[in-house]
């Protein structure tokens, strides 16, 4: 794995979970809080924040995709996590793991273990 992908996978990290915490705020601050009480003025910031959480999030995808030729399916899983409510959570594990056999398979390629 070259330091683009890598650095790629990691921006991803990085924005998965955010994106993942801020729609179950949304839901909960937002929506629930608003209509059972008279707070309403989370509504707005929290969607506003959702929705350029959820855009930095799908255009870093569209990244790692285009840096890891991953198959089209596994895209696909990562978006349908981020429109699950704690969605991106799960992702982040998968996201760790696929970032650690990378660096991993990287090191045997350099120390002339794998000639993969």
């Amino acid at each position: 794995m070259d330091i683009k992908t890598a650095t790629a996978l990691h921006r991803l990290r990085l924005i998965s979970i955010p994106e993942a915490l801020s729609f179950p705020a949304l839901i909960i601050f937002g929506s629930v809080l608003s209509r059972v009480s008279d707070i309403d003025f989370l509504m707005m910031p929290l969607g506003i924040l959702h929705g350029v959480l959820f855009v930095i999030y799908a255009v870093l995808l569209l990244d790692v995709w285009s840096k890891t030729k991953w198959p089209l399916k596994r895209v696909a899983l990562f978006f349908l996590l981020a429109l699950l409510p704690f969605g991106g959570l799960y992702g982040d594990k998968l996201l760790k793991r696929y970032e650690a056999d990378g660096v991993i398979a990287a090191r045997a390629r350099r120390e002339g273990v794998v000639s993969a």
